[in-house]
């Protein structure tokens, strides 16, 4: 069965963009255009790793990823955070509520890839990569 990967990301085309990309690496690729869905879509759907924007209507994502950090169901779950914003305090921010890893905007493919893989590989061997 293929991993499943679910993108939460509200901008139409970044969305079609990294969704295409998983898909050429053989992912299943689940969305959401908001926190709230991605949440109900997280404990749903069960995905294998979530791609998570930052800056979202509604909740941003340092609140979904603290929100599915205290949740023992999710609590494990590989989260990549990508986002606009580039500044030292974002990305130390982002990693202090939870997620794994943090790559800004516009990323690369082989980043993009590459860190997915370490992130899918260190769950599977039951590792934490920070």
């Amino acid at each position: 069965m293929d991993k499943k990967i679910l993108v939460i990301e509200d901008d139409p085309s970044t969305l079609r963009l990294i969704k295409y990309t998983l898909q050429q690496e053989g992912y299943q690729v689940l969305t959401a255009p908001n926190g709230l869905e991605g949440i109900r879509k997280t404990k749903s759907e069960e995905p294998d790793l979530v791609i998570l924007d930052v800056m979202l209507p509604g909740l941003d994502g340092f609140e979904i990823c603290h929100r599915l950090r205290a949740n023992p169901q999710t609590a494990q779950l590989p989260i990549l955070m990508v986002s606009g914003k580039a500044r030292e305090i974002d990305r130390a921010t982002g990693l202090k509520v939870g997620a794994d890893d943090y790559i800004t905007k516009p990323w690369h493919r082989p980043e993009l890839v590459t860190k997915i893989v370490a992130m899918l590989e260190a769950k599977q061997c039951g590792l934490k990569l920070q």
